[in-house]
Formats: structure tokens, C-alpha cells, sequence
């Protein structure tokens, strides 16, 4: 009976042992799975997190690259910004109109200034303003070029009228030296025949202009100041005597007057027929100043002139002046 029982005890205690080894195997299979899938997710979160991390990365760069590109086009417009003003400059000198392409481009300086005064990280931000400014930078090239253009052909036409205006002073020169000489021409012509046997010394003509000044030339003519001396007057002549201010143009013809003033006078080579302007009368000595201040009922236009004083005898003296 003992031995029985000891067999039952042993056959218990083996079927205890096997049940222990399979919970053992089976703890040992679940903790290796849970092992290896713990390793599993690990290496998959690990994967995933370097993925983004090289996205990351990448998406740094880009910005980068497109912020420097940015940069690039915006101190490239600075450029031609300082070009275009430089070009604008000379073509207001040269008397162009800048004033379309001026309004252009202060608008394309707005936008330049709101997208440089923008920093931001979003690409598709960076690329719409990277495109913009390059499309920016196309149009400011194209009206540069086009200003480079108008300028040269300014420059061009500036340069032919200048040519121009200088052979036209040549010509009016040449002609104003040419109608002189013809009013001096008459000067000597009248003071060789109608010079009297004695004759003023100092003769000065000084033209009035608008501004009240008194000068030997004029423009838009008013009035005359003729002074003169008449020195050593020859006793026979002294005393009253009537004295006449004439004026012509280069032709001979005599200045317009409301009261012309018609009279003969006497010189050695016979008489002459003269249309006065103003007469007054004096009283001779031997040596005295005397003037003649006229007032033109018209402006004088631009010409040659020749002014005479003559008395009964015949001229006194006479001289040439030039209204511009």
C-alpha cells in the first residue's frame, strides 16, 4: 500500500513538472513575440522619425534656397531701380516725357517693398513672391531698355539741332554783320554829303529799353538819348539856331512819328530835303552839351538804325545803333 501511494506521489509531481516546462515554454515564446515586436515598432517609429527628420531638413533648405533666390532679385531690382532713375534723370534733361513709365514704376516699387518687407518660411508663399519679383525684374528691364532707347534718340535729335541753331547764329550773324554794314554805309554816306562846316564831337546814341535802362543795344526798343558836343563853333553860327533829330532805318526810310517834322537845311553840297522826328531850339555858344531825349510812338522792332542831328546848315553828326 506505501508503495502505491509513493508511486501516485511521483506520477503527480512529473505531471506538475511538465505543466511548469510548458507555462515556461510558452511565457518564453510570448516574451520573445513581445520582444521582437516591441523591436519591430522601434525600428518603425525610428524609420518614420528619420523620415520626417530628412523632410524637415529638405523643407530647410528649400526655404533657404528660395529666401537667398529672393534676396538675389531684390537687390538685383535695387540695381535697376538706381539705373532706371539715373536714365530718367537724363531724359528730363534731354526734354522727355518719363511720366507713364515714371507711374509704372513707382507701382512696381510698392510691390518690391511689400514682398521684401515679407518674411515668411511658407514655399508656396516664397515661390508666388519669387515669381512676382522676377516678373517685376522682366518688366523694369524692358522699360529701362526702353528709356535707354528715347534717350539715344533724344540724344540724337538734341545733338542735330544744335548743329542746327549753330549754323543758323553763322547765318543770322553772317546777315546782322551784313545789314550793320549797310546802315553804317549810310552813316558815312549821309555825314560825306550833308555834313555842315562845323560838327558835334562825342556823339553817343543810348537806346531805352523796357526796363528803363539806357544801352548802346536794345530789345523792343522805347525811346533814344542822343548826346553830343559841339566845341569851337565858328562865330557865324552862333546864336539861335534850330537843331533837328532824324532817325532811319538801314534803308533810309524815317522812323514813324504821330508829328513828322518837314524841313530844309542847307549843307555845302546843296539842299536837303529831311523828315524830322524832333526839333528844338537853342541858342549856340562856342562850346556846349547838348541832348535829345525821344519817346518812339511804336516800339522800335528789331533792326539797324541811323540817328542824325542836323541843323539849318546841314548834319552835325550822326551815328548807327542795332535793336535786337
Amino acid at each position: 500500500m506505501p508503495r502505491e501511494k509513493g508511486k501516485f506521489i511521483y506520477s503527480i509531481n512529473q505531471s506538475l513538472n511538465m505543466n511548469d516546462n510548458q507555462n515556461a515554454r510558452i511565457y518564453g515564446i510570448i516574451i520573445a513575440i513581445l520582444l521582437l515586436l516591441s523591436g519591430t515598432l522601434g525600428w518603425f517609429f525610428w524609420q518614420k522619425s528619420q523620415a520626417l527628420k530628412d523632410v524637415s531638413l529638405e523643407k530647410e533648405a528649400l526655404v533657404s534656397a528660395l529666401t537667398l533666390e529672393k534676396d538675389r532679385l531684390a537687390q538685383s531690382l535695387d540695381s535697376l531701380n538706381l539705373a532706371y532713375s539715373d536714365l530718367r534723370t537724363e531724359n528730363e534733361n534731354l526734354q522727355g516725357e518719363v511720366s507713364a513709365s515714371a507711374a509704372l514704376v513707382q507701382k512696381k516699387e510698392i510691390v518690391i517693398k511689400q514682398i521684401k518687407a515679407q518674411n515668411t518660411k511658407d514655399l508656396q508663399v516664397l515661390r508666388a513672391q519669387i515669381a512676382e519679383l522676377q516678373k517685376t525684374k522682366t518688366d523694369m528691364e524692358q522699360i529701362i531698355n526702353n528709356l535707354r532707347l528715347e534717350n539715344q534718340q533724344l540724344r540724337s535729335e538734341n545733338e542735330r539741332l544744335a548743329t542746327e541753331n549753330t549754323d543758323l547764329k553763322g547765318q543770322n550773324t553772317k546777315l546782322n554783320s551784313q545789314v550793320t554794314d549797310l546802315a553804317k554805309q549810310l552813316e558815312d554816306q549821309i555825314r560825306k554829303t550833308q555834313s555842315a562846316t562845323f560838327r558835334a564831337t562825342s556823339f553817343r546814341v543810348e537806346v531805352e529799353r523796357k526796363s528803363e535802362k539806357l544801352t548802346t543795344k536794345a530789345r523792343r526798343a522805347k525811346g533814344v538819348l542822343v548826346t553830343f558836343d559841339l566845341a569851337d563853333v565858328p562865330a557865324v553860327y552862333q546864336g539861335p539856331q534850330k537843331l533837328y533829330l532824324v532817325i532811319t532805318d538801314d534803308q533810309g526810310n524815317p522812323v514813324p512819328s504821330t508829328n513828322p517834322i518837314k524841313a530844309t537845311v542847307y549843307a555845302p553840297s546843296g539842299p536837303v530835303e529831311i523828315i524830322a522826328q524832333e526839333m528844338k531850339g537853342v541858342n549856340l555858344d562856342v562850346t556846349q552839351r547838348l541832348s535829345f531825349s525821344h519817346k518812339f510812338d511804336d516800339r522800335l522792332k528789331a533792326g539797324n538804325y541811323v540817328v542824325g542831328i542836323y541843323c539849318d546848315k546841314g548834319l552835325l553828326g550822326a551815328s548807327s545803333f542795332r535793336v535786337s
